[in-house]
């Protein structure tokens, strides 16, 4: 009765702090939303993992209301539904219109299309006990999902080495969210919320790491910029017209004294010899 009690005890400790995490989890891509409003562009972005976030949400909301005792369930997930659509929103006024199209069909395709299926299909076809396994590992396979989605952004910051995209605080609060409803699922005994946290930690370490091993890693963009700073610049030389066809001038960008006059290279018909 102890022991029950205890993990009773644990599991409601394990749920509010799983609530108060997810809730921060919710709020981490704050500063993308940020940076997308100031640009006023949303490209090099990617919307696929808000919009499984949302089908999570709304999938876990019904799995909620399925189960008996799951008030920590309800709430955090009718709250995540509509921060993710907000998000989602955004998003989209500020995408270019193909994007905005691939948002739509996405939208109707999983959150309307596959949602509307299961619910129908559960409601009509399942009862009891079989409905609710049903849905859990229906919500099982979404939360994978919602943890993998971001392999996509993992893949281009080894690409780029930039992590511009994937920012370390919502990799940060994601792995800490998997832990706490790991052990609130093992607590209450339940498989469905317990296995997916699992992938979701080691998922959320991943990204960790990545983002460590190229957080100061020059990008593409940065050689680029670099290398034609070294390159040596080439103007015109200060000299008649009748000589400016015939001579180059040649700049330094690395010489030590940069108010020195320019160097002047003549042309010589001998393509060996340079004349200084």
């Amino acid at each position: 009765m102890a022991s029950w009690f205890n993990a009773a005890a644990l599991s409601i400790v394990f749920g509010v702090l799983g609530n108060i995490i997810s809730f921060l989890v919710f709020l981490a891509p704050i500063p993308t939303f940020y940076t997308i409003y100031k640009k006023k562009t949303s490209d090099g972005f990617q919307s696929i993992p808000y919009i499984f976030s949302l089908s999570s949400a709304m999938l876990l909301l019904y799995y909620g209301f399925l189960k008996t005792n799951a008030v920590l369930i309800i709430s955090i997930n009718a709250v995540g539904c509509v921060i993710e659509l907000a998000y989602l929103s955004l998003f989209a006024f500020y995408a270019s219109k193909r994007e905005k199209m691939f948002i739509l069909r996405l939208l109707l395709i999983i959150d309307v299309g596959c949602y509307g299926l299961i619910l129908s299909l559960t409601v009509f076809l399942l009862e009891g006990k079989q409905r609710i396994n049903a849905i859990g590992w229906i919500c099982a396979a979404f939360n994978i999902a919602v943890f993998a989605a971001p392999l996509t952004i993992m893949t281009k910051v080894v690409r780029t080495k930039s992590v511009e995209f994937m920012p370390f605080s919502l990799s940060f609060f994601l792995t800490l969210c998997a832990t706490t409803w790991f052990f609130y699922g093992l607590l209450i005994r339940d498989m469905f919320i317990a296995v997916p946290n699992v992938i979701g930690f080691l998922l959320g370490i991943s990204q960790m790491i990545l983002y460590m091993l190229y957080r100061n890693a020059k990008t593409e963009k940065d050689e680029a910029k670099e290398k034609q700073t070294n390159m040596t610049r080439l103007h015109p030389c200060p000299t008649d017209p009748e000589s400016i066809d015939t001579a180059i001038c040649v700049e330094k960008s690395d010489a030590p004294d940069v108010s020195a006059e320019p160097v002047c290279i003549e042309k010589s018909d001998n393509p060996s010899i340079e004349i200084f």
